[in-house]
């Protein structure tokens, strides 16, 4: 298995394709295979890379503290070790949180920036979800860690049609939400507690696309907008009738705007 030692860490990560590197980074509750009914699309041009950051997928877990700082530098040194030094770079969620961190501090490297479904700083509301996503985690059931977390994830209308994969979701989740699964869990939403960026977004001069939904109860419209404000000649694209997993509720709208964003720079 394609494993990366990092500061003592096993980082895992998966490579498809060749071309201009394009790396994938994940939300809290994503994984390098949530990336895969994407990689047909992706390596067919580009040199695709998914990776698990620390507490994430296959990568080793970290009791120590650790920050969104923390993951950036991660990846910095993940990219060092298989010498690209130069990368497209794509965050959903907490790893929208990551590719601002890294992009801020090695601009350098960055090529073009995708934000989807993310912000620049951790809201106080956000915090109280952290705190309530974290409670229902550590019950270690899985139906009830479901009933707090998915509902926000999509949107209403997804959620009632397509309530049969919602349920093949909570299934999965029942499966894999242990003790080890919930300490990590709550370890990445405690990673991104102190989170805020929003002060240096105007020192960003790469290419920069922003993705938001027009239902995401997590992430508001208005933190990408105030983002799209600040970070120059940035584009911003609303993707509407979907929540927060956009990339789930309309896979091919979302991979297209990136796709085309790509073929722009």
């Amino acid at each position: 298995m394609p494993y990366i030692k990092i500061k003592d860490k096993n980082i895992y990560y998966r490579e498809y394709g060749n071309g201009e590197p394009v790396v994938f980074l994940n939300g809290v509750m994503m994984n390098t295979s949530s990336w895969g009914h994407f990689t047909k699309i992706v390596s067919k041009n580009y040199r695709m890379i998914t990776i698990d950051l620390l507490d994430q997928g296959r990568s080793d877990s970290c009791e120590e503290e650790y920050t969104v700082r923390t993951q950036a530098e991660i990846l910095k040194s993940f990219l060092d070790e298989i010498g690209i030094d130069k990368i497209h770079l794509v965050g959903m969620s907490y790893g929208g949180k990551v590719a601002l961190t890294f992009t801020l501090n090695y601009q350098h490297m960055i090529k073009s920036l995708i934000l989807t479904n993310t912000d620049s700083y951790t809201t106080r509301i956000m915090k109280e979800f952290g705190k309530g996503w974290g409670y229902a985690a550590s019950t270690l059931n899985g139906e009830i860690f479901s009933s707090i977390v998915l509902p926000y994830m999509y949107s209403y209308n997804y959620y009632e049609e397509k309530f049969s994969d919602v349920e093949g979701k909570k299934r999965i989740i029942s499966k894999i939400l242990n003790k080890k699964w919930s300490d990590r869990f709550i370890r990445n939403l405690s990673s991104a507690l102190d989170y805020d960026v929003s002060h240096r977004l105007n020192n960003i001069k790469v290419p920069t696309l922003i993705i938001s939904s027009e239902l995401d109860a997590i992430t508001l419209i208005k933190y990408q907008e105030l983002m799209h404000k600040q970070i120059k000649n940035s584009k911003w694209i609303v993707m509407k009738d979907v929540g927060h997993a956009a990339l789930y509720e309309k896979p091919n709208e979302y991979i297209s705007m990136i796709m085309d964003f790509l073929s722009e720079i």
